[in-house]
């Protein structure tokens, strides 16, 4: 375990971060040590905004079923080993870990009324419950540290790992703390800088309601599919009761977005103002609308990564979505079959020309979440909440972008979330938790704590997000039962369509305990069209990686159509459901407990 220790605060609280492995230096840094800096309401303030500035980006996650990139993703194709180190997954949020409690021990010196101060000692519960959620979603078992070092020779730093329930039930703790003393969202609008952008974007009683909302969900069918322990029931209680308080509290007014008309769905992710988007319950504030950027790198779905090509969706994904009657392709008479196909707009109910249906419409969330080929949306004129989204604008031509080379693998491209007028000249706010999700969670966590769902809940969760794009036929019990529907599988499907590219689906597929079905499946990727490529495939492309009419490869049935393009192969894909469930922990950090960590089941 990467030990860390405090040793001074340098200007704006950027505290310095010590290695005991290189023993204590407790020299300060500048004139601004740590006895002279926890003072005042903006030392409190400068100290904790370094936790918004070191939060992880969402970066793109290949970690499931859902995307792929360039080159196989070794967590997702099982070919990954245990590593050495692992800075992203352990010791980075180990570091963030301490910096909170560093805030948690120091906060209470400064000469600050106990609100300000527990205000500021919440974002810092809040943090620290973030990483801990995260560290056990990959690891399990994880050393629970709630308190700083100022001795190497202190025997926690050698400490063994502590059962999740132990340190989930402190993230709960962490989060109620935070739940008193953060203000609502209604106060955070109401205060006068609610504009500044770090202002906008701090955590308030609904962000912390929120986490508690996911991390119940998690824990709770975790341990019911993986039976891990027979509390599960509990888990999922604290997920139902934290969404109701959200819900039935005064002060948090959240909602889904609805703004931004027939693309309210894509203003969802780029409305930053909190007046105007009650969507939004925890993000990372990048700057205002119109302001300047000096690279696009940083941004969630930036034009270099998933919208020039380099990472793509599986028709899997794309199959998901439901057809305008409300049944999946197998059920409805709206279904088109793949071999059916004229275009690779097809899947989509449209023409080659992007605006003529083909008659066979689909659930409006499929055409706003993907880009197809002459997309309306692709103009200079459309703007979603002063974004221009289009791809002309970074083109300045209609740029095919379903094309195929060794850099940019043919899939489905992700179109929520990208704002292409802006890149390197705009910012958008990160959403890490908003409204949608919640009511897709609490959906789920009644059905699978009570095993039945009532009409009335359905409605005001999964029907309202289907409302909000305009998909106006309603899940029922009785739709269900008529069309021989399982519930349980049209509550995770909403959660996959509404979510998608949202780096959720990797902890689902762990949580239902699937991943062992869908991983090692083949990665099928677009119906391949000679006419509509803008590279057209080589003959060796053709035949390593094109389906024959019967919908074989190399003698392997991969999916029913011809020239479906095949990204992975099924052969290079495995899941080992006894060890693969489960982070590898990094050697280094067994070693240096003096091996009172010990490595997950079937990773020596």
């Amino acid at each position: 375990m990467k030990k860390i220790i405090y040793a001074s605060a340098i200007a704006l609280a950027t505290l310095i971060l010590i290695s005991c492995d290189a023993l204590l230096d407790v020299k300060p840094q500048t004139d601004m040590t740590d006895a002279n800096f926890w003072n005042t309401e903006q030392d409190l303030r400068a100290a904790v905004s370094r936790l918004y500035t070191q939060l992880p980006a969402l970066g793109h996650d290949a970690r499931a079923d859902d995307k792929f990139g360039r080159d196989p993703d070794p967590i997702s194709t099982g070919q990954r080993v245990t590593p050495v180190t692992s800075g992203g997954d352990w010791t980075d949020p180990y570091r963030r870990i301490f910096q909170a409690n560093n805030i948690i021990e120091k906060a209470p010196r400064a000469s600050v009324s106990e609100r300000v101060m527990n205000r500021h000692i919440a974002e810092a519960h809040f943090f620290r419950a973030w990483e801990y959620f995260n560290l056990v979603t990959r690891y399990g078992d994880v050393p629970l540290v709630l308190r700083t070092f100022t001795n190497t020779q202190d025997p926690d730093l050698k400490m063994g790992r502590t059962p999740r329930e132990v340190v989930i039930q402190q993230c709960y703790e962490d989060l109620l703390f935070a739940a008193r003393w953060l203000p609502t969202r209604a106060e955070l609008i109401a205060s006068p800088d609610n504009s500044h952008e770090f202002h906008r974007r701090r955590v308030t009683q609904s962000s912390a309601l929120g986490l508690m909302v996911r991390i119940g969900l998690h824990e709770g069918t975790m341990r019911k599919f993986h039976q891990l322990s027979s509390d599960w029931q509990a888990h999922l209680d604290v997920s139902i009761a934290a969404f109701e308080r959200l819900r039935d509290e005064p002060g948090h007014g959240h909602d889904l977005y609805r703004g931004e008309g027939h693309r309210a769905f894509l203003g969802a992710f780029l409305e930053e103002r909190n007046v105007e988007n009650p969507e939004i319950m925890f993000g990372k504030a990048l700057g205002f609308n119109g302001a300047a950027a000096g690279s696009a790198g940083n941004i969630f779905t930036d034009f270099s990564g998933l919208a020039s090509g380099r990472f793509g969706f599986t028709r899997a994904m794309v199959d998901m979505f439901l057809y305008a009657d409300g049944l999946p392709g197998s059920k409805s008479a709206y279904y088109l079959p793949a071999a059916d196909e004229t275009s690779f707009n097809s899947v989509f109910g449209y023409e080659t020309n992007g605006v003529t249906p083909n008659g066979h419409p689909r659930d409006p969330r499929l055409t706003q979440t993907f880009w197809r080929i002459n997309d309306p949306d692709d103009r200079t004129e459309v703007v979603v909440a002063g974004f221009g989204i289009g791809w002309q604008h970074r083109q300045g031509e209609n740029y095919n972008f379903f094309i195929t080379s060794t850099r940019e693998p043919p899939g489905y491209r992700l179109k929520k979330m990208f704002w292409g007028a802006q890149v390197n000249r705009d910012w958008a706010d990160k959403t890490y938790i908003r409204w949608g999700e919640m009511l897709i969670a609490y959906a789920e966590a009644l059905y699978e704590r009570n095993g039945a769902i009532t009409d009335a809940q359905l409605d005001a969760t999964i029907n309202a997000l289907r409302a909000r794009v305009g998909f106006n036929v309603r899940l029922t019990n009785a739709f269900a039962a008529t069309h021989g529907l399982n519930m349980q599988e049209e509550i995770r499907r909403e959660r996959t369509v509404e979510l998608i590219g949202e780096s959720q689906r990797y902890n689902d597929i762990i949580r239902w305990k699937i991943a062992e079905y869908v991983l090692p499946r083949p990665f099928v990727s677009i119906r391949y069209f000679d006419h509509e490529a803008g590279i057209p495939i080589t003959a060796q492309q053709r035949a390593e990686r094109l389906t024959l009419a019967d919908g074989t490869l190399d003698g392997v049935f991969f999916y029913p159509s011809v020239d479906m393009y095949i990204q992975e192969k099924g052969d290079a894909r495995r899941f080992n459901p006894a060890r693969d469930y489960f982070y590898p922990i990094p050697t280094n950090e067994i070693a240096k407990s003096d091996n009172n960590i010990k490595q997950n089941p079937n990773w020596d």
